[in-house]
């Protein structure tokens, strides 16, 4: 199988998941795999709790960058992975995996996928999706508060702390690697029409 690998990467709140669910949408999910960065954060089992929640999860150092890229390459050769699961209550891997087998297109997605360039080697086409600031603010309190059970004051400490200056220093930087620049992410309806008729060329 030739699987073409298209990254979506953009800041916290910048509206990565709703472009990738537009796409998803326009093809099918038969021909269509997602893989999520959030997925290969590192294992802390080894660690005790009150370390687990003082990681910097906006880091390139919180991710298991090598076995996410030994998983895109795995796909992309027409093979099936063990994908991990993260527990974010736990701060952790659960111990269980899940089976994925490759498609025609995989998807991958994260605030941090063009900073390593063995990375951003395993992808074909490159997306960064642009959101000002205000507004990814305001959609992370909304998902932390409302799908994490998060108080509004540790949702903005967060931000202040670990989420701004990483996206500063990792993540806005990283988007002069990307091959396309996408203002608005989901609500973008020409750009993501555009990106669908370039995808549309790969099957």
């Amino acid at each position: 199988m030739h699987t073409f690998t298209l990254g979506i990467c953009g800041g916290s709140g910048s509206g990565k998941s709703t472009v990738t669910q537009k796409v998803v949408e326009a093809f099918g999910e038969e021909h269509i795999l997602v893989l999520e960065q959030d997925s290969y954060y590192k294992d802390q089992t080894h660690l005790p709790m009150e370390v687990r929640i003082q990681t910097n999860y906006d880091h390139p150092n919180a991710f298991d960058t090598a076995l996410f890229v030994e998983h895109i390459e795995k796909l992309k050769r027409g093979e099936s992975i063990e994908m991990p699961v993260y527990d974010y209550a736990m701060h952790t891997r659960k111990k269980e995996t899940v089976t994925i087998h490759p498609k025609p297109i995989l998807i991958v997605e994260g605030i941090l996928l063009f900073f390593d360039k063995a990375l951003r080697d395993t992808m074909h086409l490159k997306v960064y999706v642009e959101t000002d600031a205000d507004v990814r603010i305001l959609r992370r309190i909304q998902r932390d508060m409302h799908d994490r059970g998060r108080s509004l004051q540790s949702v903005i400490d967060q931000y202040l702390n670990t989420v701004r200056p990483s996206h500063l220093q990792f993540v806005e930087p990283s988007k002069r690697y990307a091959d396309i620049i996408l203002p608005d992410g989901g609500y973008n309806e020409i750009g993501i029409e555009l990106l669908v008729a370039r995808l549309q060329k790969q099957i």
